[in-house]
């Protein structure tokens, strides 16, 4: 489904990709897993088309290094960023429909927002609150539902736990392997190392720009490598 290779990408002129390379299959579950300055959300950034990038970028066949950033989630592909970034000024509902702004006009938004308040029936308590006043779980939810409004075949999350209580950062997960299991490719990039191989089926570890270990989650968590270097062990 998502193709990545020979990525290459900068910030002031500074590389911080060196050639990444990933793939993402229909319906896998893929975690990107490293370091705070390992390039993460730079990858996602240049799959998304928010910054420019050298090398193949490729979904669905289609070549999206040649397209705008905004043609990018009407292709089926939904970014939910790193911080959450909801409207606070907006009420719940109507952030969540505004997730479904790239289908257009005509397109019904009621199927999608039912589904969304029956993953997080908190949202649905909240509908007409303004997001801004809602905890930091709510607003992942919020974030997340608002990808979900575009019925995305692939769906590509930059560090959805930071900040979160471990309770709520377990049942955000919980949440994500409900999505998957409906069929949607999930790419995942997280500093919750322990978490992202449990709930992953397979990984890559990113270190300095470069992929340098790729395989089963399962055995990247068993990895003397990746549990010494990430999980403390």
């Amino acid at each position: 489904m998502l193709e990545v290779e020979g990525l290459h990408a900068a910030y002031d002129r500074v590389e911080v990709l060196h050639g990444v390379s990933l793939t993402v299959g229909a319906g896998e579950f893929v975690c990107v897993i490293g370091a705070n300055t390992a390039g993460k959300s730079t990858l996602l950034r240049c799959i998304s088309r928010l910054i420019p990038s050298r090398g193949r970028i490729a979904f669905m066949g289609e070549d999206l290094a040649r397209l705008p950033a905004h043609r990018v989630p009407g292709l089926g592909i939904a970014h939910v960023p790193e911080g959450r970034h909801v409207f606070g000024g907006m009420s719940v509902e109507d952030n969540l429909r505004a997730g479904g702004y790239a289908l257009g006009r005509r397109a019904d938004l009621e199927t999608p927002l039912e589904r969304i308040y029956a993953l997080f029936p908190r949202l649905a308590e909240r509908r007409d609150q303004l997001a801004g006043t809602l905890s930091g779980g709510e607003q992942q939810m919020v974030a997340l539902g608002r990808a979900l409004m575009l019925s995305p075949r692939l769906l590509v999350l930059d560090e959805p736990s930071h900040g979160l209580a471990p309770i709520v950062v377990a049942e955000l997960h919980r949440k994500l392997v409900e999505i998957h299991k409906e069929g949607v490719s999930i790419l995942l990039v997280e500093q919750n190392v322990a978490v992202s191989l449990a709930v992953a089926e397979r990984g890559y570890v990113l270190q300095s720009g470069r992929v340098v270990l790729e395989g089963r989650a399962a055995d990247l968590a068993a990895d003397d490598r990746v549990r010494e270097a990430y999980l403390g062990i």
